[in-house]
């Protein structure tokens, strides 16, 4: 079974500016990541503007995605939502050839308790024939999947391998750490953790910036892997501003921004998001600068 080690990186869709997807620039990117160190691609994350996308337009990303990456890293694929049904009938009705595994993040917007979260993960997770990521992300899904949860599903249902936790609480990343089994993933969904949850025992992180900076990014994770703190703390000392920055006004418009500034895609982003502030992006073209 394929192990999510090190960086993961949670691509963008790029846009034209008149909105429709840019293709090439999506592969460019894919490409852009695999020569830089990045260790395996997420497809149709929250960061992908997934929201935004119709069924037909995710399956064309789908397909550019593993056309440019040609089973060179390992994929997975967003399929998460707030209807269970809807998702196990996702999950059959989609190609999952070559995808190694489903990212799929906890119920938002209905606010289920913990055993609802916890019926609605056992029932995606029997109806899977790959390998789950549970992803906590409470400030986007308006709840928050507690550790006893997490580590319940963990120990219950063989094909949930891990989470992507995105609680930005250190509390929460060192509770699961501490109590999880042997096996389990713990990958760190916050970019400005991702390096203390790492050195805490984690295995790596599902990352924004990872996607635009992928040489640091992903060195300064395996660095974090290797036990080689004050080495992996350089780099994120040099990464620590960009990282603050893309996160400002909304996201994918940060990364876009950083993007743009790389001159690898425009930062054209759908309603109801809208493209960074000429202030941020003065700041951002600054710190990229930096970064070179």
């Amino acid at each position: 079974m394929t192990t999510f080690f090190g960086t993961g990186v949670a691509l963008i869709t790029p846009f034209k500016t008149d909105l429709s997807i840019d293709h090439n620039a999506l592969a460019t990117i894919v490409n852009y990541n695999i020569d830089n160190g990045t260790e395996y691609l997420v497809i149709c994350g929250t960061t992908a503007e997934t929201a935004t996308l119709t069924k037909q337009e995710k399956k064309e990303v789908i397909t550019t995605i593993k056309r440019a990456n040609n089973g060179r890293l390992p994929l997975v694929l967003g399929i998460g939502g707030n209807h269970t049904a809807e998702i196990i009938e996702e999950i059959n009705s989609t190609d999952l050839s070559d995808i190694d595994a489903i990212l799929s993040v906890s119920p938002y917007y209905t606010k289920p308790t913990q055993e609802g979260i916890y019926q609605h993960f056992k029932a995606v997770a029997e109806a899977s024939p790959k390998p789950i990521i549970l992803y906590n992300v409470p400030g986007r899904t308006a709840s928050n999947m507690l550790p006893a949860t997490t580590l319940r599903l963990a120990n219950d249902c063989k094909n949930i391998i891990g989470i992507k936790e995105a609680g930005n609480s250190v509390g929460q990343y060192l509770q699961l750490l501490k109590d999880k089994p042997d096996d389990f993933l713990i990958i760190s969904g916050d970019d400005d953790l991702a390096l203390g949850v790492v050195l805490a025992g984690g295995a790596g992180v599902i990352s924004v910036l990872g996607q635009a900076v992928p040489k640091d990014f992903s060195k300064m994770i395996r660095l974090g892997l290797e036990g080689k703190a004050k080495e992996a703390y350089q780099l994120h000392y040099k990464l620590m501003d960009v990282t603050a920055q893309i996160f400002m006004e909304n996201n994918p418009a940060g990364i876009k921004a950083v993007y743009e500034a790389l001159g690898l895609a425009q930062d054209t982003v759908r309603l109801p998001l809208v493209v960074a502030s000429d202030g941020l992006k003065e700041k951002i073209k600054k710190s990229v600068a930096l970064l070179k």
